[in-house]
């Protein structure tokens, strides 16, 4: 497992894995915290035990959660790569991800999004960007 007390206390470790100076995520924690608590309330399917009820979680604390949501963020690494640095299955590491994105999504106000990667026309082109008038294309 990483040493969150270690990466916390580095400026240069926390941005580097999280894209985020220590107090930028700082005052990011708050609101993922609280985001998160909601979140827990808000479940499709009846619960079957309380919560805090039955096995207790690898990402015990906040500060673990926000940290592994943003690094998945900006390394984007493979699900086999994170279950090795925070010492679990690799299906608890597509869990995981599938839990906090939404909640940072909620956090941070919008939707992270991958764009589509090909346009297959001129029309596909100009649907996405309305506001272009004229396209230089160079063919040397």
């Amino acid at each position: 497992m990483l040493n969150l007390e270690r990466i916390l206390n580095q400026d240069r470790l926390i941005r580097a894995i999280t894209g985020l100076n220590r107090k930028a995520f700082e005052e990011l924690l708050p609101s993922f915290t609280t985001a998160y608590e909601q979140s827990l309330f808000k479940t499709e399917v009846e619960r079957k035990r309380a919560i805090g009820g039955g096995r207790k979680a690898t990402l015990r604390t906040m500060p673990e959660k926000l940290l592994y949501i943003l690094l998945y963020c900006k390394c984007y690494p493979t699900f086999d790569l994170l279950s090795l640095l925070f010492n679990f299955d690799r299906s608890c590491a597509h869990e995981w991800v599938h839990r906090l994105l939404p909640i940072l999504e909620i956090t941070l106000g919008y939707k992270q999004c991958l764009p589509v990667r090909k346009l297959r026309s001129m029309e596909e082109f100009l649907e996405r960007f309305p506001e272009v008038k004229a396209v230089i294309i160079d063919g040397t």
